[in-house]
């Protein structure tokens, strides 16, 4: 992983899932023994909603469709 000359970098998606760290997340960085840390700030984690992190997560692997049909239920028999 490289920073770009603006000093950017893409946090792996696998590290934006498990720890949350969501589109306009505030962190901070924090040194300890010359290691960096990106923390979220106090601040984000009082202002995060926390249904925010498990939103557009879950995968059925059906279509929108398939899922409408299992769950409206089949009135054509009862004609």
């Amino acid at each position: 992983m490289q920073i770009t000359q603006k000093g950017q970098i893409t946090i792996p998606v696998e590290i934006r899932e498990r720890y949350g760290f969501l589109p306009n997340t505030s962190v901070e960085f924090e040194e300890e023994n010359n290691k960096v840390y990106i923390v979220k700030s106090q601040i984000s984690l009082a202002k995060e909603n926390p249904f925010d992190y498990v939103r557009g997560k879950a995968s059925s692997g059906l279509s929108t469709d398939e899922i409408m049909k299992l769950t409206r239920s089949d009135d054509s028999s009862d004609d």
